[in-house]
């Protein structure tokens, strides 16, 4: 496929009118080809108002029409072959198979959205048929479904150039809700993002689909980010990336004539418990276990273990030294970007100038300038309860290792720390009545509790949930990973009384979708046959 260097609004590539910029190999700093055009906020009104046309028909497709369009992209993503990969190695410096894997995961989840739409529970039918008789007073007939907010701006996040950026979560679930997409491609892979935003357009068109579906855009973060996320056609974000990024975004959906959520993925430690149980068992496995999840893919993972608490005395210590060895034999990987090296190298510095702080263990450098050791440091559980800097996010190959005295020290720390994606608990049999005092502290604080596995690695399904109370995410209520992100971007919407020429398919008598539907409080399966009427 051809790199035009422009974004795609409404299917046609448009050179913009803004400034230039380019993708850069980080593990050379070198520019990489073509010039990628910025666009200007007046070109951005085309995509925004090219959405909004769209809205209409596309918010009403029928469930096969629907599924086939998000078929047809994981289709024709998977038909680029290997330039995909190529490009998208050149932009990251992620290596072959992390990217093969992840655009397995793309297109995954979007079959996976297609059975969504097909089935159809997302649209959340309930019917309470009239009452005539009932007294003192008689029962209308009222029904109810989800529609689709409207439009919605997708921000691509940095770290996951296919599974959360142009055809990633947060667009697969938008757009199996019926909402157009605006997506705002992050400029750190350019190439890898229009790549993908061509295969969508191809999808758009060969499904007969009114091109707003779908745009891809290039501008600079700070001023075209905010103009989409202003612009009146928008109604709703979905964000993969910085805390003060996603703030600044919340507040401008925020302060609108007309507000808008936001669910932004934002920052993340991860904290991982280890009780005693646990290091009764192979201590060596353990640390190596723990420093894999926190080196992977150079750190650079929004659920990679910022923070693993284990217990004083022995059998610590015993831990801590087998992590020194298991990170000291590990390299640096090339990092996402300069500036993300850059922003690692400032807070590994940070971290270990502050009070009570010390190196466990350091790995050496990778081959590349963007490639710094890896550093596992250690430090009490009083130090972290009263120094915030210790719960500062180090994006990149860097956890902190904090010893806990006593049950009470580890329901103190935990209750310190602030809203997360993740907890995971190390533990055997004998460790059940400790944790089990520590679960309702980790229920307010994370979005998913794992025992005895690490939390790198999501899996894509209809029970998980990848989200937490901020500043993991702006919105504790939701997920941006599985079935039900969906319900992001939808609203309920009742009708009373209407005459079934006028009522959606969804909620018609003769069910022509075959949905299954909550019938006067009773499920009813799309295959039995109800009588809606009273």
């Amino acid at each position: 496929m051809t790199l035009t260097g422009h974004s795609l609004i409404a299917g046609q590539p448009t050179a913009g009118e803004g400034k230039t910029t380019f993708g850069f190999n980080p593990a050379t700093n070198q520019a990489l080809e073509p010039t990628y055009t910025l666009l200007t906020e007046e070109q951005l009104r085309a995509a925004t108002a090219a959405a909004a046309e769209a809205f209409p028909s596309f918010s009403t497709l029928d469930p096969e029409t629907h599924a086939s369009l998000l078929e047809a992209i994981a289709d024709n993503i998977e038909a680029i072959g290997d330039e995909l990969i190529v490009r998208a190695g050149q932009e990251t410096g992620l290596p072959a198979a992390r990217l093969q894997g992840e655009r397995a995961r793309t297109t995954g989840q979007l079959r996976l959205f297609a059975t969504v739409v097909r089935q159809g529970d997302f649209r959340g039918v309930r019917i309470d048929p009239a009452i005539p008789e009932r007294a003192p007073l008689p029962r209308a007939d009222i029904r109810q479904r989800q529609i689709p907010l409207g439009p919605v701006a997708v921000f691509g996040a940095s770290n996951f150039p296919l599974a959360f950026s142009t055809a990633g979560g947060d667009t697969a679930s938008a757009l199996a809700a019926g909402c157009p997409v605006v997506f705002k491609a992050h400029n750190a892979h350019p190439g890898t993002s229009e790549l993908v935003g061509q295969a969508i357009t191809k999808a758009v068109k060969d499904n007969g689909l009114h091109p707003g579906v779908f745009s891809l855009i290039y501008g600079p973060g700070a001023s075209i980010g905010q103009a989409l996320v202003a612009d009146p056609a928008i109604k709703a974000v979905g964000f993969t990336g910085s805390q003060a990024a996603g703030v600044a975004l919340m507040r401008t959906a925020a302060g609108r004539p007309e507000p808008i959520p936001v669910y932004a993925e934002m920052s993340s430690l991860n904290p991982v418990f280890v009780f005693e149980g646990a290091l009764k068992g192979d201590i060596d496995a353990l640390a190596q276990q723990y420093v894999t999840a926190v080196t992977g893919s150079s750190g650079q993972l929004c659920t990679s273990p910022g923070l693993l608490f284990a217990p004083e005395g022995e059998l610590g210590d015993k831990l801590a030294a087998a992590v020194g060895r298991a990170v000291s034999a590990s390299a640096g990987q090339t990092m996402l970007t300069e500036g993300i090296a850059r922003s690692w190298n400032t807070g590994a510095e940070n971290l270990s100038s502050a009070d009570g702080v010390q190196v466990i263990g350091q790995g050496t450098p990778g081959p590349t300038e963007n490639a710094p050791a890896p550093t596992i440091f250690g430090t009490g559980v009083t130090e972290f309860t009263s120094n915030r800097v210790l719960h500062e996010e180090i994006f990149g190959a860097a956890s902190l290792v904090i010893r806990y005295t006593s049950v009470e020290d580890l329901l103190q720390a935990a209750t310190r720390i602030e809203g997360q994606l993740t907890a995971s608990l190390q533990l055997t049999e004998e460790d059940y009545p400790t944790a089990a005092r520590l679960l309702p502290v980790l229920e307010q604080k994370v979005g998913r509790i794992i025992v005895n596995g690490w939390p790198t690695g999501v899996e894509v399904g209809h029970a998980m949930v990848h989200g937490g109370p901020f500043p993991a995410t702006s919105d504790s209520r939701t997920t941006s990973v599985g079935t039900l992100a969906i319900n992001r971007f939808l609203r309920p919407v009742a009708y009373q009384n209407l005459p079934q020429e006028l009522l959606p398919e969804a909620l018609q008598d003769a069910n022509p979708w075959h949905l299954n539907r909550r019938i006067d409080g009773e499920v009813v399966a799309a295959a039995e046959k109800a009588e809606v009427s009273a």
